[in-house]
């Protein structure tokens, strides 16, 4: 008998009590990276994605798109100023950047989910008021600081047997307001929202690194706290440490930063023993 097929039916077999486990969990996704810019890349994470749904999971997709919104902002002759290393945005930034997440970007997941035989529906947090916004620094324009979350229509697709997929572009407390969500931020209030049972977000690292610069597999909240204090966490890892205190603070049970670069990180991460780079959960 093919090895391969004994090994496939092995590793079913060793999955079943997280399929089980996770029988009708929610569990946000934060996609972006280089694997969005890599077509094998999103298809195997659209494929991933798919199964999760197959199996009786709930999986949201929140995703970024930086690259594209610079590569746009280049291409239309828009230039940008930066206050403390963020980008302000301003009338015309903004409008760009609807357009791009909301349009190029989104739509490109939604199509790769319907390729591998998934049901998706794209939308952004202005689609039936998901969540609405206030600024989050005036220094930086119409960057905004989710401050009211309606997830309804997210539960909706749920029940008809739909993946949503999520551009973090947010409405204003004022009539026509649109504000630009950092995505990690927009997974994290999206996660709380919903008390999803997982928050991955994917990144372009292993995970949590400690002093020694090796990957810590499992933190606490008051780990991670100490470390960003202590300046273990620094750098780009700040705000998504902090992205994940705050969705465990709203009920989410474990946020898990992992390489968004590994094959099958979501499945390993979910379906395996081992899992993939650091959970971030409040002790057993």
């Amino acid at each position: 008998m093919n090895r391969d097929w004994i090994a496939t039916a092995r590793t079913l077999s060793e999955a079943l009590p997280y399929l089980q486990r996770y029988s009708g969990a929610v569990v946000v996704v934060k996609f972006g990276g280089n694997a969005m810019g890599d077509a094998d890349a999103m298809a195997e994470f659209a494929r991933d994605v798919v199964l999760m749904k197959q199996v009786g999971m709930n999986p949201v997709i929140v995703h970024g798109g930086g690259p594209m919104i610079n590569e746009m902002l280049d291409r239309l002759g828009i230039k940008s100023e930066f206050v403390r290393g963020k980008r302000v945005t301003d009338k015309a930034t903004v409008e760009v950047v609807e357009m791009v997440l909301t349009g190029l970007v989104n739509k490109r997941i939604v199509q790769a989910i319907m390729d591998e035989g998934g049901r998706a529906v794209g939308l952004s947090g202005k689609d039936d008021d998901l969540m609405v916004a206030v600024a989050d620094d005036p220094e930086l324009g119409f960057v905004g600081r989710p401050v009211e979350m309606n997830v309804q229509v997210l539960r909706d697709l749920f029940t008809a047997g739909i993946i949503p997929v999520v551009a973090p572009v947010a409405t204003g407390m004022d009539f026509n307001e649109t504000f630009n969500v950092n995505g990690d931020t927009a997974a994290g209030a999206i996660a709380g929202a919903l008390k999803a049972d997982r928050l991955l977000l994917l990144t372009d690292v292993p995970g949590v690194k400690d002093a020694s610069g090796a990957v810590v597999t499992q933190l606490s909240p008051d780990q991670v706290r100490a470390m960003i204090a202590d300046g273990t966490i620094s750098g780009g890892m700040i705000p998504k440490a902090e992205t994940a205190l705050e969705a465990l603070s709203k009920g989410v049970r474990a946020v898990v930063i992992l390489d968004g670069r590994l094959p099958n990180a979501s499945l390993l991460e979910l379906f395996t023993e081992h899992g993939a780079g650091s959970i971030i959960r409040e002790p057993r």
